[in-house]
């Protein structure tokens, strides 16, 4: 049981990195990127945001919630 509530957890802190970065790359870039193919845009998307996700945001959201569970 404490398995699955571990792993909503942490889908839950992605998701809440996710939204608002998809969000907001669309809201800079969609517009230029919507010359391109469904299958470019995607790419570009998640070449971009990817990197973000793990190696920025899902940290920057467990450093939150360090600091709050204090």
């Amino acid at each position: 049981m404490m398995k699955s509530k571990m792993k909503w957890i942490a889908a839950l802190k992605i998701w809440v990195v996710i939204y608002p970065s998809i969000t907001f790359f669309l809201y800079v870039f969609g517009e230029k990127l919507s010359v391109l193919p469904l299958y470019q845009r995607t790419f570009i998307l998640t070449i971009s945001l990817v990197p973000w996700i793990i190696f920025a945001g899902v940290p920057l959201v467990d450093a939150i919630l360090r600091r709050v569970n204090r």
